[in-house]
């Protein structure tokens, strides 16, 4: 019985630990598998696999990956992937330099709308990686001007306020990138209302896409959630995946080996091998 968490942030996205902070974590809490899936991002993938080896724990390598489809966002987890691969690196880093656009082009847009913030301000403020989140959060809060995360995307981050994600890239193209990186692509939290319309939605506005499988097991899903998916799974042929989603000490009601999955609840396909 391996306790498992394959939705994983580090400091190389907007999570608070470092790889060898999160592999202390992990010891901690008796995972015996876990994966790094920091957003567009590879750069802890490397240092926590060597951490993990030494430690004597099973390691999935992995990415979390922006997308739109039909004016929504999407994310897609990417597992067993090369994090060499020049495919894999070029969208990712496109992703990344939309997110750094969007950060400025929302401290501007706010700064228009009267807010005492400006963007010299701005580029001028330091963002510490050990707090998580991203630097337009971080620059709100100094400022007094934000609470936490969910505050910003619940008041600022809106539709009222003209701010939403940037176009990403398709899923189609991100699947292609996990697969030419010799990885498996999951859609990551799919009931999640945060991160889409919802389960039986999303399911419908997907059903036509190559995924390998889905992430049933996931902090924001319930256990109904998780039992249509699973079921979803099996009829259509598709790989199991879960995790928490943990972000460190960011996001906090995202805990490290919550909820509790084992890897017999799994079905990874070759990931393992």
């Amino acid at each position: 019985m391996i306790r498992t968490d394959l939705h994983i942030h580090t400091q190389a996205s907007d999570g608070t630990w470092t790889p060898r902070e999160l592999v202390e974590q992990v010891r901690k809490k008796n995972l015996g598998l876990f994966a790094v899936t920091d957003h567009e991002s590879v750069a802890s993938v490397a240092e926590t696999e060597e951490l993990a080896q030494a430690a004597g724990i099973k390691f999935l390598r992995g990415v979390e990956i922006s997308t739109t489809t039909e004016d929504m966002c999407f994310h897609v987890l990417g597992y067993g992937i090369d994090v060499g691969n020049q495919e894999l690196l070029s969208l990712l880093a496109h992703n990344e330099r939309l997110l750094l656009q969007k950060d400025e082009d929302s401290v501007e847009l706010l700064q228009s709308k009267g807010w005492p913030i400006s963007l010299e301000d701005y580029h001028n403020f330091h963002f510490e990686h050990s707090k998580g989140g991203f630097k337009a959060l971080q620059y709100l809060i100094s400022k007094g001007l934000c609470r936490d995360v969910n505050d910003f995307f619940g008041r600022i981050f809106t539709l009222e306020n003209n701010l939403g994600f940037p176009t990403f890239p398709s899923i189609e193209e991100a699947i292609a990138a996990i697969h030419a990186a010799g990885g498996l692509a999951f859609l990551a939290h799919a009931a999640s209302s945060f991160h889409g319309p919802g389960l039986a939605a999303t399911l419908h506005y997907l059903s036509d896409k190559n995924f390998d499988g889905f992430e049933c097991y996931h902090t924001s899903h319930s256990k109904e959630d998780t039992a249509v998916l699973l079921e979803y799974c099996r009829r259509h042929h598709k790989l199991i995946s879960g995790g928490s989603d943990c972000h460190g000490d960011f996001a906090t009601q995202r805990v490290l080996g919550r909820p509790e999955i084992y890897l017999e609840d799994l079905n990874l396909g070759g990931l393992l091998v």
